[in-house]
């Protein structure tokens, strides 16, 4: 059975190579007699599992000394209730940047704990990344999304905040190119994108900023007991921990990530050029420099044709292109695991499609 080019925004595709030798390890671990599903996590096998996976995030990220790794549960939804949780101390005030669907419910989300959550900026329409943010230098900290998956728009630099901690939803993002950890104070990221399946959300937080807690922080969204517990205050989701491992593994295999983002870059300014090299056919409603590398949004000069465009590209292979229900249209999601051939499959049949349907 062949394999379809899965452009779906996540859970998203996997690299092939990971998932082969996920299959070859499936009933037999390494000679354990078992798999990784059936393992205690307090067993010696799991331990080095986990232990090898955070020893090679740590290494492709470059991640200091004074931060925490976290292999958490809850997704990136559960850390909008764990930052100001731990973060708040004794704060009623933080800082949002909305510039999409993701950084709107975050800051929903906070308005539950703290009295006073600040939209520090917000563009009428999610079509850009905001400038101008008007910062509370009293905040507990300042919330931002680098990149938002259903409207594909992406901060590509990182923003200077002053003193105040830097916090980032880098949900579709992370491990897509090398980042400066130490410019945040906490960093989180849902696994089903870059790094492996649903499960998982991986949080990055400098030391200073742990052990905090409000009083009522539920004992599993507190950073510093799960920092002590070494993520395992609870039964983690050891198999999604495993295969995570396997995909820094085959990262390291491709150049890590500055080798990750030469391809990544490739992949979006070919599928942008044939975007706005259509003549009208197919538009892409960010501005230039919010597009994201990750996500891309399109819609065709004819909404009616949609259903036939997405009939024929699943036939040719090309899976899960239609766009979140609340913009329509279509949308690429391009992580790491898409290889380059992918994205030259689309072009060319976006390319076919709009020849025939002029």
């Amino acid at each position: 059975m062949a394999r379809v080019y899965n452009f779906s925004a996540g859970p998203a595709a996997l690299p092939e190579e990971v998932l082969q030798q996920a299959s070859d390890e499936m009933l037999d671990w390494q000679g354990s007699g078992m798999s990784v599903m059936e393992m205690s996590h307090r067993g010696k096998a799991f331990v080095s599992i986990a232990e090898q996976a955070e020893a090679d995030l740590r290494e492709l990220l470059a991640v200091p000394d004074n931060y925490k790794v976290l292999f958490l549960q809850g997704g990136a939804t559960g850390q909008f209730a764990a930052i100001p949780l731990n973060l708040a101390n004794g704060k009623d005030s933080a800082d949002y940047v909305v510039n999409g669907s993701w950084g709107k419910k975050a800051a929903k989300e906070a308005n539950k704990y703290l009295s006073d959550v600040r939209i520090a900026a917000q563009p009428d329409s999610f079509t850009e990344a905001p400038g101008n943010w008007n910062l509370n230098p009293g905040a507990a900290y300042v919330h931002y999304t680098p990149n938002e998956t259903i409207e594909g728009v992406e901060f590509h630099n990182i923003p200077e905040v002053g003193d105040v901690p830097l916090v980032a939803d880098m949900s579709s993002t992370l491990l897509s190119r090398p980042i400066d950890v130490s410019k945040f104070g906490m960093i989180y990221a849902g696994a089903q994108k870059n790094i492996g399946p649903a499960g998982l959300v991986i949080v990055i937080v400098r030391d200073d900023l742990i052990g905090n807690a409000a009083s009522d922080c539920p004992t599993v969204l507190d950073w510093a007991q799960q920092a002590e517990a070494g993520s395992m205050l609870n039964t983690p989701a050891c198999y999604s921990w495993y295969i995570c491992g396997l995909v820094f593994q085959w990262l390291k295999r491709q150049g890590g990530l500055a080798g990750m983002a030469e391809v990544n870059k490739r992949k979006a300014e070919k599928l942008y050029a044939a975007i706005d090299g259509s003549g009208g056919f197919y538009t892409n409603p960010v501005a230039v420099d919010s597009r994201s590398w990750m996500n891309v949004p399109f819609v065709l000069k004819d909404a009616s044709l949609d259903d036939a465009f997405l009939s024929e590209a699943k036939a040719a292979g090309l899976e899960t292109l239609k766009g979140h229900r609340s913009v329509g249209g279509m949308r690429a999601s391009i992580y790491n695991a898409m290889p380059e051939a992918g994205v030259e499959a689309l072009i060319a049949f976006m390319a076919d499609f709009a020849t025939r349907n002029q």
